[in-house]
């Protein structure tokens, strides 16, 4: 499982996903430009002394992070608002790769159409959308938990 963050513009977000990563032995994937400066300074309010904890990789662009993904197994799930699908009601493997887009304006509709799937999370009618943070929160537990890869072994 991986989690990857498209251009993310506001750094405590990427903070806190950064480190549910570190946490939850999940690998972190960052497609620049970001909306900050990438460095421990811009992170420190979302605690992340946890980001030398952290197995972050940096990718330059979408082609970059392309490139990448290409050695890769596994599906590039996107979370939107504009899916159909739910995320409890997708079967994830191991090897997905879960992406969220920017804060400001998700991602574009290329990236829309680059993906294997397209999936939300079901709220209550007429509100705009979660905090990417608690988001990505929701579809990592949800796929951690299906594929049953918590890193938490012994505890029920």
């Amino acid at each position: 499982m991986r989690l990857v963050l498209y251009q993310p513009d506001i750094p405590p977000n990427a903070g806190t996903l950064i480190r549910l990563g570190a946490c939850l032995g999940v690998p972190v994937d960052i497609i620049e430009p970001c909306g900050f400066p990438f460095n421990d300074r811009s992170f420190r309010r979302a605690g992340l002394d946890y980001l030398d904890l952290a197995e972050v990789t940096r990718h330059s662009s979408w082609e970059a992070y392309a490139d990448f993904r290409r050695g890769l197994p596994g599906r590039l799930i996107l979370m939107t608002t504009r899916a159909q699908q739910s995320h409890h009601s997708f079967s994830f493997a191991v090897p997905d790769s879960i992406m969220l887009g920017r804060e400001t304006a998700g991602v574009p509709d290329v990236l829309h159409a680059a993906v294997d799937a397209r999936l939300r999370i079901p709220m209550v009618p007429g509100r705009r959308a979660l905090n990417v943070a608690v988001a990505g929160a929701i579809a990592v537990a949800e796929a951690l938990r299906q594929t049953e890869q918590f890193p938490l072994a012994g505890v029920e």
